[in-house]
């Protein structure tokens, strides 16, 4: 074998060797992404409602025709989905309250968004992610956002007080003005920015009031806001946005003659029972005392109509709610519209959420602009749990394991939106049962960048130095 034939034999060994398919970043700046939520906001709360800079953002960019969160549908549960890609069982964060079975703890949520224990228990957010990757990442009263993860605070945080004013409209500008000056002067790539409105009036007034419309009215000027701020800094042409949001909004039947109502059960008792996580809304975990699974599964099963009550391991495995350690042996929920009462009626909201997932009212938004979007595109629903995959993708990082699929919102993207190659291009062909059914499935971060010719670049280089190994040997 001559010299040349010496030196493509290393070539081939070159392409061979591990790495040698991986990616190469592409030079000059990348996207930033901002990820908006408007706690509780339902998929059709524009539709009674004049919206003009929520309809300007759709024609701008994407609109989903409704997104379908995570179960349990609740606050931080959801949430911590977006940022990791992952169901409530497989992420941990079951519930908007710590509790602990064994001490009897139950905190409520604005004291859980501070237990580190509750959010940091084996899964990372793309917040740390993108950080250890070479980003700068922030959280504007994100639920999980002030956390240390394995070690780890992000860039910048700000987390509400307990008695914060979710609904004043001036001090939701200055905190989009804060945003801007973390993207513009911190240099920050990602940041979530929270708002806890419609959901609070939602709850107050219910979901198909006055006061509820004239709220999604003042998130629709707070949107125009936003889009104007981000024009003022300069940033149109280099900041994705994500406007999306946790959980639905329905109708609780307070005055319907069927309550679910646990101190009424014939043969109940609380007595029966070691811990009790009740009157939260529609769902509910109970730990019966030693020994009394059983009874206390038999009392309950068929003790009302609207409650429906399994043991851990026979829960719906279509929910993704029951497999993790920190759900009870025991766990319910109830009909749409009716909300659980344990020992006493203690809950008096006119709206509620936290049902099924599957109801159209527990149903969200999701919008998205920017220069790697496409414009005036509609997709069909999709779940909520693919978001992180496609955060992930725009910023150019790899992704932790997750159960979303890149392939589902691929398709929402420009061909060429000005990003780091690091994750997966659109394949011809496939089923991932989101707004992109034509794309394969594909491994979560990986890279396999199309030559013109359709072949991955690895291949093409060794069906040539292949050739060319046999023209010269």
């Amino acid at each position: 074998m001559g010299r040349s034939a010496v030196l493509l034999a290393l070539a081939l060994a070159a392409l061979l060797a591990p790495g040698a398919g991986a990616p190469l970043r592409r030079k000059g700046s990348r996207h930033k992404l901002l990820m908006v939520s408007f706690d509780g906001f339902r998929w059709n709360y524009d539709q009674d409602v004049d919206t003009p800079n929520l309809d300007a953002m759709a024609l701008d960019g994407v609109k989903a025709r409704y997104m379908t969160p995570a179960f349990v549908t609740t606050t931080s549960p959801c949430h911590f989905t977006l940022v990791t890609g992952k169901y409530v069982e497989n992420h941990g964060v079951v519930h908007n309250m710590y509790f602990n079975t064994t001490s009897k703890v139950k905190l409520p949520y604005y004291t859980t968004l501070g237990i580190q224990a509750w959010w940091d228990n084996g899964t990372l957010p793309i917040w740390i992610t993108a950080q250890r990757q070479g980003l700068k990442t922030g959280s504007f009263f994100y639920p999980g956002g002030n956390i240390t993860y394995q070690g780890m605070n992000l860039t910048l945080s700000r987390k509400e007080g307990a008695l914060h004013n979710y609904s004043n409209e001036e001090e939701w500008k200055a905190n989009i003005d804060t945003v801007m000056q973390w993207f513009t002067e911190e240099g920050l790539d990602l940041v979530t920015l929270y708002f806890g409105e419609p959901d609070s009036t939602g709850h107050k007034y219910g979901p198909e009031s006055q006061q509820r419309k004239d709220m999604v009215m003042q998130v629709d000027r707070t949107v125009g806001y936003l889009r104007d701020s981000i024009r003022r800094s300069g940033l149109e042409d280099s900041l994705n946005l994500i406007i999306t949001s946790d959980h639905g909004m329905t109708t609780v039947n307070k005055q319907a003659p069927d309550l679910v109502e646990f101190h009424k059960f014939p043969n109940f008792t609380f007595k029966d029972i070691e811990f009790e996580l009740l009157d939260y809304g529609p769902n509910g975990m109970l730990l019966p005392k030693e020994g009394m699974l059983d009874k206390v599964y038999e009392v309950l099963k068929d003790a009302h109509p609207r409650l429906h009550v399994y043991k851990k391991e026979s829960f719906p495995k279509s929910l993704h709610y029951a497999g993790h350690p920190r759900v009870t042996p025991l766990l319910m929920y109830s009909d749409l519209g009716y909300v659980i009462h344990g020992r006493a009626n203690v809950q008096f909201n006119n709206g509620e959420h936290g049902f099924r997932n599957d109801f159209m009212d527990m149903k969200i938004i999701f919008r998205a602009v920017g220069p790697s979007f496409r414009r005036g595109l509609e997709v069909e629903p999709f779940e909520s749990v693919h978001v992180y995959e496609l955060m992930c993708h725009l910023l150019g990082i790899v992704p932790e394991a997750n159960d979303g699929l890149l392939s589902t919102l691929l398709p929402t993207l420009q061909e060429t939106s000005g990003r780091p190659p690091s994750t997966l291009p659109p394949t011809p062909q496939g089923t991932s049962g989101g707004p992109a059914s034509t794309l394969l499935p594909t491994p979560q971060g990986t890279s396999s960048a199309l030559l013109p010719s359709g072949r991955p670049p690895l291949v093409t280089g060794l069906l040539v130095a292949v050739i060319l190994l046999a023209k010269v040997a």
